[in-house]
């Protein structure tokens, strides 16, 4: 069992103090640091949890920290904790900069500590049981659209919205970036609320990302395409649907439906696919995955390396978006 402190109890602490405090077998919960007293407030009125008022006075008594701050102060509270020789969950983006977030992997290298980092996305379900599908897709299209809350319009949409899609990109697509180009417009930010970006790949996929937070409507959908294959995902609903083509090698079914491409080529046949997904909880499935790369000394499934690159493919589209503005 690994004692655990918790840094930021907002919203997202919250949700992770509550599954923390019922991860009995996997962790003993220590306390928790906020200088919010409202925050504070809730959270001992509700889980009955230590309040530290030191940063340093609750990394000195755990064994791993859930770093679930505002994004500008992760690189002060993990580099304290680095250099303390702890564990360290952080939540995405890794770090504000990427000069913060290359100092950080340092720290990690030195400390000889595991580092995981808060791309839940690649803990859905539908995502995980897509895996099994890809096979070098070759045009990817994303939709990550939110409804308007004005607690994230300190972050720009890029890094609050569209890197969940960069991790996932980055993750399926195995080749370098080529080109990178955006376009984005502010509406009640001072940053773009929604934002479309075009990644080119030096293999020739081609990933088309469009990220908003004043949608009407909730989605968030990915679309790949693949030869002989296209795979759909829900990540919101949690939901898989794939379209397979296959060559028509034996007698085939009635309702079967084969078409002829023409030429010598053999006749094709379509699957449609729609695996059935155990419903889970992401957030609840990534802690328990932290504790079994520390106690196992195992690799975790979202590196601090794959958090850096997603945070840099991020900055690269932010930078595109500045010039897109000029």
């Amino acid at each position: 069992m690994l004692k655990i402190g918790v840094l930021g109890v907002g919203h997202l602490g919250e949700i992770h103090v509550k599954l923390i405090t019922q991860l009995t077998q996997y962790y003993k919960l220590i306390g928790f640091y906020d200088p919010n007293d409202y925050n504070a407030k809730n959270i001992i009125q509700k889980y009955h949890i230590k309040r530290f008022f030191s940063l340093e006075e609750l990394i000195k008594e755990v064994d791993c920290l859930d770093i679930v701050t505002p994004t500008i102060t992760h690189f002060d509270c993990a580099s304290k904790a680095l250099k303390m020789s702890k564990h360290l969950f952080i939540e995405k983006p890794l770090t504000q900069t990427i000069d913060e977030a290359k100092k950080l992997i340092q720290l990690a290298n030195e400390a000889a500590v595991k580092v995981q980092v808060g791309h839940v996305e690649r803990f859905n379900p539908a995502f995980k049981k897509a895996m099994a599908y890809f096979n070098n897709p070759m045009f990817i299209e994303t939709h990550r659209l939110a409804n308007f809350n004005p607690r994230g319009t300190d972050t720009p949409v890029v890094l609050d919205l569209m890197i969940h899609d960069l991790d996932i990109i980055l993750n399926v697509v195995n080749s370098t970036i080529k080109n990178i180009s955006a376009s984005g417009v502010p509406i009640v930010s001072d940053t773009p609320d929604i934002a479309n970006a075009r990644i080119e790949f030096n293999n020739g996929c081609v990933a088309n990302l469009t990220a908003s937070r004043i949608s009407m409507k909730n989605m968030r959908k990915s679309r790949f395409f693949q030869k002989d294959a296209y795979i759909s995902i829900d990540f919101l609903k949690k939901e898989l649907e794939v379209v397979r083509m296959e060559d028509v090698k034996t007698d085939v079914e009635p309702f079967d439906i084969v078409f002829d491409i023409g030429g010598d080529k053999p006749r094709k046949k379509i699957i449609f696919d729609k695996p059935n997904i155990k419903p889970i909880n992401a957030i609840e499935e990534e802690l328990i995955d932290f504790h079994d790369i520390v106690i196992n000394d195992l690799p975790p499934i979202v590196s601090i390396e794959d958090a850096y690159s997603a945070l840099d493919v991020a900055h690269q589209i932010l930078d595109k978006l500045k010039l897109s503005s000029l």
